[in-house]
């Protein structure tokens, strides 16, 4: 059939089976919540506190303009700037009114795999005094905890003494199943913004959604494998100025992929999210929990190009800061 010829008979099809053409067409339906770690912002201590409400005002905008329902994650420690302390709270409350949710990310981001239990433990509790007060003037109770660095434990009986204390305390952990690795890029961004290089901040914007892209079709994929359906996802992201300026372009991906966006309460009540998890080691998505509990591995996981790895070791290097790891979550 030559190609004129085939173009007709698929429009002949639409018009005959219109409904069925389009149900062909039409993506999977999927699910998604949003959250948003590192508040009131992954770099807020190299930031003014008018530089973080603005950074807040516009991110928190596109999530309620776009009705996602989001909840943030927050350090603490990062409100207590002097002079700026008020200012910095008010970054945290614009979150609540424009009707997003607050959850604890420990006082000052403390791994539970690098310090005693006892010492993680009072760092999630120095970490409630603030958002538990902004959260009770909305009406609303501290829910979530989000472990930094994804780190949950350096043994099972560690794990499972601080999932006892957290459900005491009244928390559900958060979870992740999708993880671009976009604070790898932030650095990078704020720099070359600093000093007006648009060509670079072009390139990692395109960069970052071509390895989110990637994100998204390995663990919808490994989703497949290890459940025979894709149950609610859940997305990390950070508090930074690349996705202030980009998570619109993000949120669009993920619609064209089929995903309407729900609340890390609808996504936590899907069954999955029930899975035996005897998962220990460093911190890593729950896909790989679960695979890992069931003794499979992911392989051939999505890499951060080489060239944003280099770069952005090269930028903490500068800056004094430890290098990054190779993203590598297939061990």
């Amino acid at each position: 059939m030559n190609p004129i010829a085939g173009r007709i008979a698929i429009g002949l099809l639409a018009a005959v089976f219109p409904s069925a053409f389009l149900l062909a067409q039409a993506p999977p339906h999927r699910s998604i919540a949003i959250t948003v770690d590192d508040l009131p912002a992954v770099s807020s201590g190299y930031m003014s506190a008018q530089d973080v409400l603005t950074l807040t005002a516009k991110l928190v905008g596109i999530l309620h303009d776009q009705k996602i329902p989001a909840v943030g994650f927050v350090n603490e420690v990062k409100l207590y700037n002097t002079g700026e302390v008020d200012d910095r709270i008010r970054a945290l409350n614009l979150w609540l009114e424009n009707g997003l949710e607050l959850g604890n990310h420990t006082f000052a981001h403390t791994s539970l795999n690098r310090v005693p239990l006892q010492t993680w433990q009072e760092d999630v509790v120095r970490g409630e005094t603030v958002t538990r007060m902004l959260l009770g003037q909305h009406k609303m109770e501290l829910r979530y905890l989000r472990h930094p660095f994804l780190d949950t434990g350096r043994d099972l009986q560690t794990r499972r003494l601080a999932e006892a204390f957290l459900s005491l305390r009244g928390y559900k952990i958060a979870p992740v199943t999708m993880d671009g690795w976009d604070w790898m890029y932030a650095g990078l961004y704020d720099d070359a913004k600093q000093r007006g290089d648009s060509a670079l901040q072009q390139r990692l914007v395109d960069s970052f959604l071509e390895h989110t892209t990637a994100i998204f079709d390995f663990y919808e994929k490994a989703s497949n494998d290890l459940f025979g359906y894709e149950p609610p996802q859940i997305l990390l992201v950070h508090c930074n100025r690349l996705q202030a300026e980009h998570i619109g372009e993000v949120l669009d991906l993920l619609r064209k992929r089929g995903y309407r966006f729900v609340s890390l309460e609808e996504a936590l009540s899907d069954g999955v999210y029930s899975s035996p998890d005897e998962y220990v080691g460093e911190g890593t998505g729950w896909i790989e929990h679960w695979a890992i509990t069931r003794g499979r591995h992911l392989q051939n996981s999505p890499q951060v190009p080489q060239w944003v790895l280099e770069s952005s070791n090269k930028l903490r290097q500068q800056l004094a800061i430890p290098p990054t790891p190779s993203p590598d979550w297939s061990r």
